[in-house]
């Protein structure tokens, strides 16, 4: 596997599982159409109609593409680490019960953990296959390489 070349804030987070400061990531009040892929090696994790605003001063996403992130147990004892299921690059943590969604789910992500693919941009990006021409066409492009 073939891993991006990160810069030391971004080693900081995603391999030594730090935290960046709450508002300060670029992708905390964005909401433009698309999906978020780890930053470290690409794979995707996250569409733009799953992310919502809790407040909390970190992406919010009440749902992951499926088999793409997974939870582990943090060293802290009281949360739930979640991490890219590809590489294990350190994304955040994911917290139930708070009822922000009808999902009840939380995935509190560091913006420095992702990179973000417009889908106007998407078809160019799933697995070499040609731009798809409408949002539809976009998301079942996704759909099949999931």
């Amino acid at each position: 596997m073939k891993l991006n070349k990160l810069t030391k804030e971004e080693e900081k987070v995603i391999v030594r599982k730090g935290t960046e400061a709450p508002f300060t990531g670029k992708y905390d009040k964005f909401f433009e159409p698309g999906i978020y892929v780890c930053k470290r090696c690409g794979a995707k994790l996250y569409r733009s109609e799953n992310k919502f605003d809790s407040g909390c001063g970190w992406p919010s996403f009440d749902a992951e593409v499926k088999g793409a992130v997974r939870r582990v147990p943090d060293p802290d004892g009281s949360r739930t680490e979640i991490e890219c299921a590809m590489c294990g690059a350190h994304l955040g943590h994911v917290f139930t019960g708070e009822g922000f969604t009808a999902k009840n789910v939380r995935h509190c992500v560091n913006s420095i953990s992702l990179e973000f693919i417009p889908y106007a941009k998407v078809g160019d990006k799933v697995k070499g296959k040609k731009q798809a021409t409408s949002k539809a066409a976009i998301k079942g492009q996704i759909a099949k390489t999931n």
